[in-house]
């Protein structure tokens, strides 16, 4: 659960940091992904490509170090 502290009134910077933890965990991407009807085999294609995707980053991040 996530959970933000409104300092000294200062909404602003609390809804800031909520957005950037939102971001971070992921929630929004989630919440835009629940909108629609996504079909299983349309989940396991894009689930695959993510897969893809992280283990190239990671192997490029490992290569340029």
């Amino acid at each position: 659960m996530v959970q933000i502290f409104v300092r000294d009134n200062n909404v602003e910077q609390a809804l800031r940091v909520l957005k950037k933890k939102l971001q971070r965990e992921g929630i929004f991407r989630e919440m835009k992904m629940r909108k629609h009807y996504e079909k299983p085999s349309e989940r396991r294609v894009r689930e695959e490509a993510e897969s893809i995707r992280r283990v190239r980053k990671l192997s490029r991040k490992r290569f340029d170090s």
